[in-house]
């Protein structure tokens, strides 16, 4: 899946939207092979383990940020976007569970802690007191979850359950956040920043678990 834009935003939502669609999910090599119908399912159930333990847990990012958020626009949108990322994390325990037991790989607990260092990494940007650095991990997090739903989707259709409730509203809710709120050009540089640093933690995840099925088609 993709987001839809109908026009090119200005400012700190381009910069955004930008930093999704360049170094987001959707640009992840491994991602997009995972969606392929020639995908193991053992790369599958190893992104859905990583998933879960780095997203499946609460508080998450969008609780932490709506917890310390003093802007009220911001704040109403955190609330929805709360509820809409509760659906998820009790999609990513259903497919978890359907999915098996985690895939021998080498070097596994160098990989457990190296995701455990990324989920403590993006608590730390979503419960930072820097003005709008919070914000912005949760508006990008909401934006590159689009095409992690990607991959849930092809999962819950290999293993023949059903997806879960459509994502879009979510994502176009976070554009129009993004189209809207105004804030000062230090707090637009912390918004830019915690997007950035949370899609550089989902390139990270990716790149290990393309290193990791790498590993196991080696074995």
């Amino acid at each position: 899946m993709t987001i839809a834009i109908d026009k090119r935003p200005q400012g700190c939502a381009g910069t955004i939207l930008a930093m999704i669609a360049s170094d987001g999910t959707a640009a992840a090599p491994h991602a997009r092979a995972l969606t392929q119908p020639d995908a193991t399912l053992r790369d599958i159930a190893d992104a859905v383990h990583a998933l879960c333990v780095l997203h499946g847990a609460f508080p998450g990012i969008v609780d932490h940020a709506s917890n310390g958020c003093t802007d009220p626009l911001a704040r109403d949108w955190l609330g929805q976007a709360a509820a809409a990322i509760s659906g998820e994390r009790a999609l990513l325990v259903r497919l978890t569970a359907a999915v098996g037991p985690l895939p021998s790989t080498p070097g596994q607990a160098a990989s457990q802690t190296a995701i455990l260092g990324q989920r403590n990494a993006l608590e730390m940007l979503s419960r930072s007191d820097r003005a709008g650095c919070a914000t912005g991990t949760a508006l990008a997090f909401v934006l590159d979850w689009v095409a992690v739903r990607g991959v849930l989707d092809s999962c819950a259709r290999r293993m023949a359950l059903p997806v879960g409730d459509p994502f879009t509203a979510a994502a176009s809710q976070a554009i129009a956040l993004l189209k809207v709120i105004e804030a000062s050009a230090s707090v637009e540089r912390a918004m830019a920043f915690g997007a950035q640093q949370m899609l550089a933690q989902h390139r990270g995840l990716w790149q290990l678990l393309e290193a990791r099925a790498a590993a196991r088609h080696a074995m």
